[in-house]
């Protein structure tokens, strides 16, 4: 059983490997761009990331590589750790729309290693979207 949920996960992943990989077609007045999703848990070994601790992240390692704009919400959220058990905890989701670039992906991927590092995080969840957008 086990081994069918692998392979069932695999093959979901393949599939939207293959639907991210598509070009997207904006229309007149749209922009081409990546929303990406950042879920991060707030458990870590010596109790939860607090309110002041997140606003200080955010303040320090997210608003200084996106000061255009972002979004924050909070959440609950369920996953399973490597060690096999299911964790439930607070979460709080954050919603980056940028360039697909370098500096935008580099930017990304420093915010996602800070959390995990500074919270000790296990993992942070990112969702890479290929979008158009207007304003």
């Amino acid at each position: 059983m086990q081994a069918l949920r692998a392979l069932a996960a695999v093959a979901i992943l393949a599939a939207i490997t293959a639907c991210a990989s598509q070009p997207t077609t904006c229309k007149r007045g749209e922009q081409s761009a990546i929303q990406d999703t950042l879920y991060f848990g707030a458990a870590k070994p010596d109790g939860t990331v607090t309110a002041a601790e997140w606003s200080t992240f955010l303040a320090t390692i997210v608003t200084p590589r996106f000061p255009q704009g972002l979004t924050v919400s909070q959440a609950s959220g369920q996953w399973r750790g490597a060690d096999g058990s299911i964790v439930q905890e607070s979460t709080r989701v954050l919603q980056l729309v940028h360039p697909d670039d370098a500096p935008s992906e580099q930017s990304v991927a420093e915010i996602s290693a800070a959390y995990k590092s500074r919270f000790q995080q296990e993992a942070v969840l990112r969702v890479r979207t290929r979008t158009c957008i207007s304003f």
